[in-house]
């Protein structure tokens, strides 16, 4: 048996165990404390979906659990430099031409650096809709072609129809054009690679035959609001643990996550051709989350999926508020729950099924979670009254148990589930002086302390957008597939009023019930409810500009050189002036890390 799939299979069979046990522990917790007056059909309502949660929660747990004592090694290749081609796909969908075009100039001087430049052809592939950016691109891209000397190593094509959006875009390249490349790059519009980073994976790909496609793990980059800041701090600091065991759990079924992946492009034509669903939207039509769909694809068909956590140089930009982040959350959502299609196609492995389960809990948990304190609100209101004589002649009254100990304790685990993964990752970065690349244990810790404490103010908020997403498509509203805004300005209080007045009085009415039915439940409603209330304020307060020794990132501390030298280019395209520009170090001053 392959060494990888051996490590996999026991880490899946300790993931679910774990899983199994903490869940379970949950679940006893709950059946005590709600049979101490009786078990009612609406408790055994509320144990499936608390055991559901948790079990969710549980399995999120353990994944870091496992990346905690994981430590994969770079492989050992048998070739000093790749030899075969690559392109270097990068879709476009209404951005703007040149923040785009300037990630592909940084990129394309990078490889000029590295001296491979000849073997990578840049393709910029257009859905883009709207006339005006259109004609933008073409202008934009005769500079780009000028500038690197690219003539005939980049293309840029527009489609007509953008037809099965952005999978559609990249089969079209790849039946067209992919003939010519052994490889293919696929990124985002906003996504950056360093030069070395590019050259180290076509040299993976092409040591390894079996390997069709390689996922990195990408880093957020630019952010400037609050949201955005801890968006790129999590990224930074909780995210190469949580994606070391992702990777071991998959073994040679890894994961794609749609951007800064190669592929083999004759394994990705043989294998990943997505017809549309049957059916109209949301549930038929094209797949959305087309990425997990593929990696399946490619793993029934023999080939090797592999996520290698040791590539650095990797980077993306994020939402820099909540508002747009559900925005894209919504086509997500969509593309997540088409999955339930899919789970029994056959061929499939054990994995890959498991995968699209666990990409539809990652929705369903919030309209789970949302039920269940919808159950705890009114299930004191047909509790039967307590009876202290339940014999016949009884001469002394029976108390109930007071099970309240066990509400806590179950209430601290489940918290203790969303928490204590990054603690431990926290002291784990601390004992290998990962911490150091964030300003120490000192600042690390409070960036970390922020984090916690900002996102579960946010969770509520977040609970409500993926449970409105969910209705919307369970209910057959089609979401499409909206443009993403790139570097938006900051957030208006009117606008984070208008996306989120719904809330405020789903919160009002929440404390307003929980007063007239269940005055006890009140205490525990309250840090769900208030941050309902508060939502605009929330959301405006998180899109403002943040600064200041939190969220420190080794981004920020130390630029990637291949980051460093985007914003140059950028600066002289935008107009800056030279002083702005010589303050930004060049690519040459530097190199990427593989760390």
């Amino acid at each position: 048996m392959d060494a990888a799939v051996s490590k996999a299979r026991i880490a899946r069979v300790i993931a679910l165990l774990l899983t199994i046990g903490l869940a379970g522990t949950a679940a006893s917790l709950f059946i005590q404390f709600a049979a101490s007056d009786g078990v009612q059909v609406l408790d055994v309502v509320r144990l499936v979906l608390i055991t559901l949660s948790t079990s969710w929660l549980a399995w999120g747990a353990s994944q870091s659990i496992v990346g905690l004592f994981h430590r994969p090694q770079p492989p050992i290749l048998s070739i000093a430099r790749p030899t075969k081609r690559t392109a270097i796909l990068v879709p476009v969908y209404n951005e703007d031409p040149a923040e785009t075009f300037s990630r592909v100039l940084a990129m394309d001087r990078a490889l000029v650096r590295e001296g491979m430049s000849g073997l990578f052809d840049f393709a910029i592939l257009s859905d883009t809709r709207d006339g005006e950016i259109a004609a933008m691109e073409e202008l934009w891209f005769a500079r780009l072609v000028t500038e690197a000397r690219a003539k005939g190593r980049m293309f840029y094509r527009r489609r007509a129809d953008n037809a099965g959006k952005k999978a559609g875009n990249i089969e079209d390249f790849i039946t067209k054009h992919g003939g010519a490349y052994e490889f293919a790059l696929i990124l985002d519009a906003d996504s950056l690679m360093s030069g070395e980073t590019i050259v180290e994976m076509a040299r993976r790909m092409e040591a390894e035959p079996k390997l069709g496609l390689l996922q990195t793990l990408p880093r957020i980059i630019n952010a400037r609001s609050g949201f955005g800041r801890g968006m790129q701090f999590a990224a930074s600091f909780f995210s190469p643990v949580f994606a070391r065991g992702i990777a071991l759990l998959a073994g040679r079924e890894g994961p794609f996550w749609g951007h800064n992946a190669m592929v083999r492009t004759k394994a990705f034509a043989a294998s990943c051709g997505l017809p549309a669903l049957r059916g109209q939207p949301p549930f038929g039509g094209p797949v959305l989350s087309h990425d997990y769909v593929e990696a399946a694809l490619l793993a029934r068909a023999g080939w090797l999926v592999r996520l290698d956590t040791d590539l650095g140089g990797s980077f993306e930009e994020g939402p820099d508020n909540l508002i747009e982040f559900a925005k894209r959350d919504r086509r997500w959502c969509q593309g997540n729950l088409q999955h339930a299609r899919l789970i029994a196609a056959p061929g499939l492995s054990i994995w890959s099924r498991m995968v699209f389960v666990q990409g539809i809990l990652a929705y369903l948990s919030s309209p789970i979670w949302a039920a269940f304190l919808i159950l705890g609100l009114v299930a004191p209101y047909f509790a039967p009254p307590t009876d202290y004589f339940p014999q016949p002649y009884q001469l002394f009254p029976v108390f109930p148990d007071d099970q309240t100990s066990k509400a806590i304790t179950l209430l601290v685990g489940i918290f203790g589930l969303l928490i204590l993964p990054k603690l431990l990752i926290f002291i784990e970065a601390v004992i290998t002086g990962r911490v150091k690349a964030f300003g120490g244990a000192l600042r690390a810790g409070l960036s970390v302390i922020w984090e916690i404490a900002t996102s579960s103010v946010l969770a509520p908020v977040m609970l409500l957008f993926q449970t409105r997403s969910v209705i919307q498509v369970m209910t057959g509203i089609d979401g499409g597939w909206p443009a993403t805004s790139r570097g938006t300005s900051e957030l208006m209080f009117a606008d984070a009023w208008a996306a989120t007045r719904w809330m405020v009085a789903i919160g009002a009415v929440t404390l307003l019930a929980a007063g007239y039915w269940a005055p006890a439940m009140m205490i525990w409603l309250v840090p769900v409810a208030v941050p309902m209330l508060a939502a605009p304020a929330i959301i405006w307060a998180t899109a403002r500009p943040m600064g200041g020794p939190i969220y420190l990132s080794g981004q920020e501390l130390k630029p990637d050189p291949i980051v460093a030298e985007r914003e140059r280019i950028l600066a002289v395209w935008r107009g800056e002036t030279q002083s702005v520009i010589e303050d930004v170090p060049s690519v040459g001053e530097g190199a990427a890390s593989h760390a």
